[in-house]
């Protein structure tokens, strides 16, 4: 069995001294403003895109409810990942873009909070369940739609400091 060191920089922080499934003990941390984006894209046919955009889809205004989708995605992040603690968010912005040149839809999450853990799972849990609810309120009309690309931009606060991806 591997060992694993304790709380150094390069260690992993959900697995204890003993390799076990651990909860990161956060009740020391202090309290400060965090913030995290992150990013995904949805990937579709040409007449899917045009559907979403001119709002012709027969299930109404997909953009509308897949925002609402990311935004509950995020406020029940620790319900789905397991050693994510349960955060009282300040801030979750769903924002989507069209892009008709790469037919796809980029779709960014903000999430904010004062606390002593940092949002970047809920940020990506709003663009996963986001890109989700666009792939199931349109899977009836393209099959072919792929979700890629979903990764942290930047991440503000915290005992690390800020960190954004080139």
């Amino acid at each position: 069995m591997a060992t694993i060191s304790k709380n150094t920089s390069s260690s992993l922080t959900h697995i204890n001294s003993k390799g076990e499934a651990s909860m990161v003990d956060v009740s020391e941390k202090p309290n400060s403003v965090r913030i995290a984006t992150a990013e995904g894209y949805i990937k579709m046919q040409s007449s899917t895109l045009s559907l979403i955009e001119s709002g012709g889809h027969a299930k109404g205004d997909v953009l509308a409810v897949a925002r609402i989708a990311g935004i509950q995605g995020a406020k029940q992040c620790s319900q789905l990942i397991p050693l994510c603690h349960p955060l009282a968010l300040s801030k979750v912005q769903v924002d989507f873009e069209i892009q008709p040149d790469n037919q796809r839809i980029r779709i960014c999450s903000r999430c904010k909070l004062t606390g002593r853990t940092g949002v970047e799972m809920e940020a990506l849990t709003a663009v996963s369940v986001a890109a989700l609810t666009l792939f199931d309120m349109c899977k009836a009309v393209d099959k072919t739609m792929t979700i890629e690309g979903i990764k942290v931009l930047e991440k503000k606060g915290g005992q690390s400091g800020d960190w954004q991806r080139d």
